[in-house]
C-alpha cells in the first residue's frame, strides 16, 4: 500500500515546513523501546528531513509535537534538549491520539534557511 500523499518538507521562500515525523526506523516500522526511543528516533528523522533541505536544528524557529500521553513530557523534553540548544525554538506540545499504530510521538518543524 502506498504511503500517505505528502511531501517530507516544502519550502516557501526561505522557510522550510516539515511534515510530521514519526519514530520510524530504517525498516519503516515504529521503533521499540517506549517513549525514550521513539522521541530520539522521531527527532532524528526530523533533523534528517531538515538536512535534506539544507537546514540544521539551529535553523528551526517552531516545533509542534504530539504525544499520546502527558506523562511522556519529561522524556520528550530530555530528547529535545539533546537535539536543540538555546535559544530553543518556539514550541507547542499537544496530547492527542496518533494515526500510526504504536506511535507515541509525532513532531514537525518550521525552519528558516540562512
Amino acid at each position: 500500500m502506498p504511503g500517505p500523499p505528502l511531501s517530507p518538507a516544502r519550502c516557501a521562500g526561505s522557510l522550510v515546513f516539515t511534515s510530521g515525523q514519526l519514530a520510524r526506523g530504517d525498516d519503516g516500522k515504529i521503533v521499540a523501546g517506549g517513549i525514550e526511543a521513539q522521541a530520539e528516533q522521531a527527532l532524528a528523522n526530523l533533523i534528517a528531513v531538515l538536512a535534506a533541505e539544507g537546514c540544521t536544528a539551529a535553523d528551526v524557529v517552531k516545533v509542534t509535537a504530539w504525544l499520546t500521553d502527558a506523562r511522556f513530557g519529561a522524556a520528550f523534553n530530555a530528547a529535545y534538549r539533546r537535539h536543540f540548544g538555546a535559544p530553543f525554538p518556539a514550541r507547542s506540545t499537544v496530547v492527542s491520539a496518533l494515526l500510526a499504530d504504536g506511535a507515541l510521538i509525532e513532531v514537525e518543524a518550521i525552519a528558516q534557511r540562512a
